[in-house]
């Protein structure tokens, strides 16, 4: 029965429980909550000896705070017991609603468990409801699933022993640790979302810093890179749009940054590489091409892209870098120019020459016999008919017979004919019928061998030179003018008759014949031409040495005296 001081011990019990649980709700970390719900149990609820076990994320419960003994808190504060031994403490004894007791009659048999626990003496109990040393009581927390106080999911379980009235608590006592330990449950649970969430901003705040500290280093990186950088868009109608550049590519290309934002790459590029820039675009393409600078010019770059993802399933963006290769470019082109051009005239060399003639020959021979011709355009049409069906791709590395760019150039069948080959023909007889063909001019300086003799290589050397320089001026654009070695020279000029072609070396030889002054000196060389035609059938070896034949006849049929003068 209730004492008549019972409502005074409720109201002081009430009281306490106000000021423990406003202290258990104010705490600032998770480690202090659990402290104050011990201490609050020690200073609020009348027992000398409280302990807050707590669940860990395996299951287990380890002794979270203790107070009320410094010598029980040192011996068990840390340690843990397993989920399984918890359960079945929990599960045997007096329900006391959501208490559980176990008296010390029955508590025997946990001696040998896995809990962390502590031993008190004192006398036996001398009367019924005296609280025994050996006595247990347990109030589980469980977090609210629902409101109204439901239980959820257990999260730890408060231990109290010694009583400091001795006796085992009453209805009241019972009530009052039944409601602490559920507000216990609330208060851990928000200090424990209060400390996720402070680690989540804590995590959250460093990726920032991170971020903030990778887009920095991006920018750097990518502002002083010392080569240019653009940012362009991928995909959609703005595809190929620059929306970033660096002041490596403004410098590179002579353009300010707010006018780059104007153009896509395709705005920018040669007219002849754009369809190399197309092929390029996607991630890892990498391609050397021409972009335009703002003076009109062009420069030779590489280009390299890579695909950046802007956030996860976001936009994407094209990261090209830009590296100047213009010298590169131009070495390239001078060592090219080099194995393909005589070092000192600057004329294409013997092998280019042959190059540039074996372009405009096939294998077809020219039909000379009555019926031939007709069996061979039989044939050809035929084989033109199927390989037309077929798309038979074509040869891309032959340079035209003017030496200007390249020639799709058709790769001959077992009969030798070619699809739309300009066949290269002979004009016949002495006279000019209107035939026009591929002349082949041999050219041999007359007495340029008694100036070596006499004044020296070098005088030599400048007698070669002016003559290369008079022979290419007397030529139309797109003829070829080449030196094969020594004083001997070559003309290929497309597109004359046979009366054309005498002109043309009458014209040549009146240039070489003019006076050459060297050193202050006045020195005269002849030539003598050979004039041979190239025609399908023939190699260019074979058309050269015609031509060299008929330069020998021509020299032999002048008197030798008169050869220097033309």
């Amino acid at each position: 029965m209730e004492t008549e001081s019972e409502p005074y011990v409720r109201l002081a019990t009430l009281r306490q429980l106000h000021t423990v649980m406003a202290d258990m709700n104010t705490a600032r970390s998770l480690a202090d909550t659990l402290q104050t719900v011990a201490d609050g149990v020690v200073n609020g609820l009348g027992y000398e000896l409280a302990c807050v076990n707590l669940v860990r994320p395996d299951g287990d419960l380890v002794v979270a705070a203790l107070a009320g003994n410094s010598a029980a808190e040192a011996l068990i504060t840390g340690r843990t017991g397993s989920r399984e031994s918890w359960e079945r403490r929990l599960n045997m004894g007096e329900a006391w609603g959501d208490l559980r007791f176990i008296p010390h009659t029955e508590g025997w048999v946990l001696d040998e468990d896995d809990v962390p626990q502590w031993y008190t003496d004192g006398p036996e109990p001398r009367f019924e409801d005296e609280w025994h040393p050996a006595d247990r009581l347990f109030a589980p927390m469980y977090t609210p699933s629902v409101p109204g106080g439901s239980c959820g999911e257990l999260i730890g379980v408060l231990s109290v022993d010694r009583p400091r009235n001795g006796r085992r608590p009453g209805a009241w006592g019972r009530e009052a640790l039944q409601m602490y330990a559920f507000q216990a449950a609330i208060a851990i649970s928000n200090a424990r979302l209060r400390a996720n969430m402070q680690r989540a901003l804590v995590r959250l705040e460093r990726e920032q810093q991170a971020l903030r500290a990778s887009e920095e280093s991006f920018r750097q990186a990518f502002e002083y890179a010392p080569s240019g950088m653009a940012v362009a868009e991928m995909g959609g109608d703005q595809h190929g749009r620059i929306l970033r550049t660096n002041d490596a590519l403004c410098r590179l290309l002579g353009r300010p940054a707010s006018s780059m934002r104007r153009y896509s790459f395709s705005d920018l590029v040669h007219p002849e590489d754009i369809g190399t820039l197309l092929r390029t675009s996607a991630e890892g393409g990498r391609a050397e091409l021409r972009l335009c600078r703002r003076d009109g010019t062009y420069v030779w770059v590489s280009l390299r892209n890579s695909v950046v993802a802007d956030a996860a399933d976001g936009p994407r963006f094209l990261l090209t870098h830009v590296e100047d290769i213009e010298e590169r470019k131009r070495r390239e082109l001078q060592l090219a120019h080099r194995a393909s051009h005589d070092s000192l005239t600057g004329l294409p060399n013997s092998a280019e020459l042959r190059s540039r003639l074996a372009a405009r020959l096939c294998a077809r021979p020219t039909a000379t016999e009555p019926g031939v011709v007709d069996t061979i355009d039989a044939a050809y049409g035929e084989v033109v008919a199927a390989r037309n069906a077929s798309a038979n791709g074509y040869d891309v590395n032959a340079y035209d017979v003017n030496g200007h760019g390249f020639d799709y150039r058709p790769v001959p069948d077992a009969l030798g004919a070619y699809d739309h080959h300009v066949h290269t023909v002979t004009p016949e007889g002495e006279r000019d019928d209107g035939t026009k063909g591929l002349a082949v001019l041999f050219c041999d300086l007359d007495g340029f061998k008694s100036i070596n003799d006499r004044f020296g290589h070098n005088a030599g050397d400048y007698v070669l030179i002016e003559v290369a320089r008079r022979l290419g001026g007397a030529v139309r654009d797109g003829d070829t003018v080449a030196r094969l070695g020594g004083d001997e020279f070559v003309v290929l000029a497309d597109g004359l008759g046979r009366a054309d072609a005498e002109d043309l070396a009458v014209r040549l030889r009146n240039e070489i014949i003019q006076p050459i002054r060297v050193d202050g000196r006045a020195m005269r060389v002849g030539a003598s031409f050979g004039i041979g035609w190239a025609h399908c059938g023939m190699t260019a070896d074979e058309v050269l040495q015609s031509a060299d034949e008929r330069m020998y006849v021509e020299k032999r049929s002048r008197p030798k005296a008169h050869r220097r003068a033309g």
